[in-house]
């Protein structure tokens, strides 16, 4: 957990706790979290973007580059549209507003942590929008071949639908879900769900 907010930052942690998380360091400084993160090698990074020190951006960008990458999930006070897309480019897998709830950010954190984009309503389209505009500028190179099956998968993957609701329009389990997502993932050499949102929208798989 990082945030240079000490009464925040506490009661980010309590809930995460409380919620049957481990929570292994809490910072309020972006050099100190790339330290611990390398040294304890977390699940998730819970971060800020406004820090003392260190933007949040290089923070998430220098976490992105760990041997053993957390996923991020950025809790942040501002819902800028320049700050969501910057802290994804860095690297962020999903992006919430502090005004969410209580329950909206432990939903937050367990979707992240099952490798999930999350993003708070309103913003999802924005990212997929940024997505869009780069795949015009990014020509598509032939890439691994998928089974229709992971073809399918990844074409609601990308439409932003989670497992759940996969496996529920595919009528498979959600643990099959995350295997058709895992291969595709490791046939693409892709490391989180963003990625694979990104590659979709690039080759129009998204379109479907």
């Amino acid at each position: 957990m990082v945030d240079d907010h000490p009464m925040w930052r506490d009661s980010v942690a309590r809930d995460l706790g409380e919620a049957r998380y481990d929570v292994v360091a809490t910072t309020g400084e972006g050099r100190q979290a790339l330290r611990v993160a390398a040294a304890v090698r977390p699940d998730v990074v819970i971060l800020d973007l406004r820090l003392p020190d260190l933007p949040g951006v290089e923070v998430a960008r220098g976490l992105a580059a760990c041997e053993h990458p957390p996923r991020v999930l950025v809790l942040s006070a501002s819902g800028e549209h320049e700050d969501v897309l910057e802290a994804v480019k860095a690297g962020a897998s999903g992006y919430l507003v502090k005004s969410a709830s209580k329950e909206e950010f432990l939903d937050a954190v367990r979707r992240t942590a099952e490798g999930e984009p999350v993003f708070t309503p309103g913003l999802a389209g924005l990212v997929l929008g940024e997505y869009r505009r780069l795949a015009v500028q990014t020509p598509a190179d032939d890439g691994p071949r998928l089974t229709d099956r992971e073809t399918e998968v990844l074409r609601l993957v990308a439409k932003g639908l989670s497992y759940k609701q996969i496996a529920e329009r595919l009528g498979l389990s959600h643990r099959t879900v995350q295997n058709h997502v895992q291969n595709t993932l490791n046939k693409l050499r892709l490391h989180n769900r963003v990625e694979l949102v990104r590659y979709a929208i690039e080759r129009g798989i998204d379109e479907g």
